[in-house]
C-alpha cells in the first residue's frame, strides 16, 4: 500500500484505502514514520486497558465508601469479589474471538472500536448515580461493558505491531506494547491510590481524556496493513469457549465465599457445577476447533513447540505476579503500614507508593530485554527474566512480617526486573511463530492465557491463604481478644467467623474489630482495653503471624510456577516463516 502522489491525485497501482488515507492525511504505511505510529498508539491502548484492571482493585476501600456500601457484610463479599474481577474474566473470555474476528473484518478496524467503546463506558462509570447494592451492580456492569472495549484492544494491539515491524525490530516493538501492558497493572496500583485519596469517580474519569485522544488519533492515523481473510465466524467454537471459560472462572471466583459451615465454597453444587460444566464445555469446544473449516481458536498452533511453551509462561507468570499483586496488597494495607502508623483510611495511597520500585524495576528492564532479544535471541532472556522472579519471591519469605523497608524495596525491584526481562521476549516468541494470517487470533490466545491467569491467581492463592488462616486464626483470635478482657463466649463469636472476611478486611485496609464486637461489647470493657481493640496496633499485630504462614504456602507455589515457566520458555524455537 503506498500514496506517493500529492493530495486530490491518484497513484497508479495505490488502493481505495491508500487513497482515502492519503486524503486524509494519514502517513503512508511505506512512510519510515507510520510503524512508530502504530506503536504508540497501540502502547497507549494496552496502556489504558490494563489500568483500569488494576485502578480500582487498590481503591476498592474509596469506592465501597463512595456508593455507602459495607464490603465486610457476608452478602456483599460477592459485590466485591465481581467487580474485582468482572473486568479480567470478561477479558480473558472474548480477547481470542476479537482477535480472530479482527483477522477475518481487519485489525484496526476492531482495535478502532474498542478505544472508543472504552472511553463511552469510562464516562457512564464514573456518573453511578446509585448507593448500596445498586450503585455495586451498576459499576459491575459498566466494567463488563468497558471489558468489551479493553479486550478489542488488547486482542489486536500485538498483531497491529507485528504486521508494522520488520523481523529485526519486532521483539524491541513487541517489548515496549509488552511492557505498557503490564506496567499498567502496577501504575494502576499507584494511580488508584493516589486519585482515590481525592474522590472515587476520579479512577473512571481519568480514562477518559486518555481514551477520547487514543480513539481519535487511532481513526486518523491507523490503517489496516496485514493479511486479511474472508472466513465464517466460528459460531459454535465462540459459544462453547465463552460459556466454558466463564463458568470455569466464576466456579474459582464462588469457590472463595464459605459455603455451608466451610471456610470456603468448593463442596457448594453450584461451584461443582461451574468447575465440572466449564471443564466438559472446553473440552467440547476443543472437539468443535478440530473439526471446522475455519476455527475460532487454531489449534494446529499448539504444534509448534516454542508457540505452546510461550502460552504455558505466559499463563503460569500471569498466575505468579496476580498472586504476588494482591498478597503485597495485603500485607502493607492490613499489616505493615498500620503497624507503623498510618491510617487505615490512607493506606491504599501509601501502599501505591511503597510498590513503586516494582513498577521502576519493570520499566527499567523490560524496554531493554526486547532490545537484547533482537539480537540474541529471546529464549535465554525469558527465562533468565522468570528465574530471577522466583528468586525474588525466594527473598520475599524471608523476610519477617514486619520487614524493614529496604530490603523489602530491593526485592519487588527484583521481581519488576524479571519481569520485565520475560515480558517482551515471551512475547516475541509467540508473535513470531505464528503465520500472518493468523496472527490476530494468537494475539487474543496470548492475552486470553496471560488474563486468565489473573483470574486464576485469584482464586488459587486467595483458597491456600484462606486454608492457612483456618488453620491458625481462630485460636490467635480467641486468645487475643480474651486477653484484653473480651468474654470468651463473645471471642469464640468473633473467632467462628469464616477467615475470608479477615482477609478481604485486610485487603481493603480495614480494622474488623470493633465492627465485629459491636458497642455492646466494647462499651462494657475498660476504655483502655476497647481503644487498643480498636487501634492500629491490635488488628495487624494479630493477624500477622497466620499471614506470614499463609504467606509461606503462597510464594513457595510462586517459586515453583516460576521455576516450570522458565523451562517452558526454553522450547525449541522452528525455523523462522518466510515473511508475509
Amino acid at each position: 500500500m503506498t500514496s506517493t502522489g500529492t493530495q486530490g491525485e491518484t497513484t497508479p497501482g495505490e488502493t481505495q484505502e491508500a487513497i482515502r488515507g492519503r486524503r486524509r492525511g494519514w502517513v503512508s504505511v511505506d512512510h519510515p514514520r507510520y510503524k512508530w505510529i502504530a506503536l504508540s498508539n497501540t502502547t497507549l491502548g494496552m496502556l489504558i486497558a490494563t489500568i483500569n484492571s488494576s485502578i480500582v482493585l487498590i481503591s476498592l476501600p474509596a469506592i465501597f465508601n463512595g456508593i455507602r456500601l459495607d464490603p465486610l457484610r457476608p452478602g456483599n463479599v460477592s459485590y466485591l469479589l465481581w467487580m474485582l474481577m468482572g473486568y479480567m474474566l470478561v477479558s480473558a473470555v472474548l480477547v481470542v474471538a476479537l482477535g480472530r474476528l479482527g483477522d477475518i473484518w481487519g485489525r484496526v478496524r476492531i482495535y478502532n472500536a474498542g478505544f472508543l467503546i472504552f472511553a463511552v463506558t469510562s464516562v457512564i462509570l464514573s456518573l453511578d448515580p446509585l448507593h448500596g447494592g445498586g450503585g455495586a451492580l451498576w459499576l459491575i456492569l459498566w466494567r463488563i461493558a468497558q471489558a468489551v472495549g479493553g479486550s478489542m484492544l488488547m486482542a489486536n494491539s500485538a498483531a497491529i505491531i507485528t504486521d508494522a515491524f520488520p523481523a529485526a525490530q519486532r521483539g524491541m516493538a513487541l517489548g515496549v506494547n509488552m511492557v505498557a501492558a503490564i506496567a499498567g497493572s502496577f501504575i494502576g496500583l499507584v494511580l488508584g491510590g493516589v486519585l482515590a485519596e481525592w474522590n472515587w469517580r476520579t479512577i473512571f474519569w481519568v480514562n477518559v481524556p486518555i481514551g477520547l485522544i487514543g480513539t481519535v488519533w487511532a481513526y486518523r492515523s491507523l490503517h489496516e496493513t496485514g493479511v486479511r481473510r474472508a472466513a465464517r465466524i466460528d459460531w459454535w467454537g465462540n459459544i462453547t469457549f465463552a460459556v466454558g471459560l466463564t463458568a470455569l472462572l466464576a466456579g474459582i471466583t464462588y469457590g472463595i465465599q464459605p459455603y455451608g459451615g466451610h471456610t470456603m465454597g468448593w463442596t457448594d453444587p453450584w461451584v461443582i457445577a461451574g468447575l465440572a460444566g466449564g471443564l466438559g464445555l472446553l473440552a467440547v469446544f476443543c472437539v468443535v476447533e478440530m473439526r471446522v473449516a475455519e476455527p475460532m481458536f487454531p489449534l494446529r498452533l499448539f504444534r509448534n513447540a516454542a508457540f505452546t511453551g510461550g502460552n504455558a509462561a505466559a499463563l503460569l507468570g500471569s498466575i505468579g505476579r496476580g498472586g504476588m499483586q494482591f498478597m503485597l496488597i495485603i500485607w502493607l494495607q492490613g499489616i505493615w503500614l498500620p503497624l507503623h502508623g498510618y491510617d487505615y483510611a490512607r493506606t491504599p495511597l501509601w501502599a501505591g507508593i511503597y510498590l513503586l520500585p516494582l513498577t521502576v524495576g519493570f520499566l527499567a528492564a523490560g524496554p531493554i530485554s526486547g532490545h537484547l532479544s533482537d539480537l540474541f535471541g529471546a529464549r535465554l532472556f525469558a527465562a533468565g527474566g522468570l528465574v530471577v522472579m522466583a528468586a525474588s519471591f525466594a527473598g520475599l519469605l524471608l523476610l519477617p512480617t514486619d520487614f524493614g523497608y529496604l530490603w523489602f524495596a530491593l526485592l519487588v525491584f527484583l521481581n519488576g526486573l524479571g519481569g520485565g526481562l520475560f515480558a517482551a521476549p515471551n512475547t516475541s516468541i509467540i508473535m513470531s511463530n505464528v503465520p500472518a494470517e493468523l496472527r490476530g487470533a494468537a494475539s487474543g490466545m496470548r492475552a486470553t492465557f496471560q488474563n486468565a491467569g489473573m483470574v486464576l491467581s485469584i482464586g488459587i492463592f486467595f483458597s491456600l491463604m484462606v486454608a492457612g488462616l483456618a488453620g491458625s486464626l481462630p485460636h490467635t483470635l480467641t486468645s487475643g481478644l480474651t486477653a484484653q478482657g473480651v468474654p470468651l463466649a463473645d471471642a469464640r463469636t468473633v473467632a467462628a467467623l469464616p477467615p475470608v472476611g479477615t482477609l478481604f478486611a485486610a485487603f481493603l485496609g480495614y480494622n474488623p474489630i470493633q465492627q465485629l464486637l459491636g458497642p455492646r461489647v466494647l462499651g462494657q470493657l475498660p476504655a483502655a482495653n476497647a481503644h487498643t481493640l480498636t487501634g492500629r496496633q491490635f488488628f495487624p499485630t494479630l493477624i500477622s503471624g497466620p499471614f506470614h504462614t499463609g504467606l509461606v504456602v503462597v510464594f513457595s507455589l510462586a517459586i515453583v510456577m516460576s521455576l516450570i515457566a522458565a523451562l517452558a520458555c526454553l522450547a525449541r524455537e522452528k525455523k523462522p516463516r518466510p515473511e508475509a
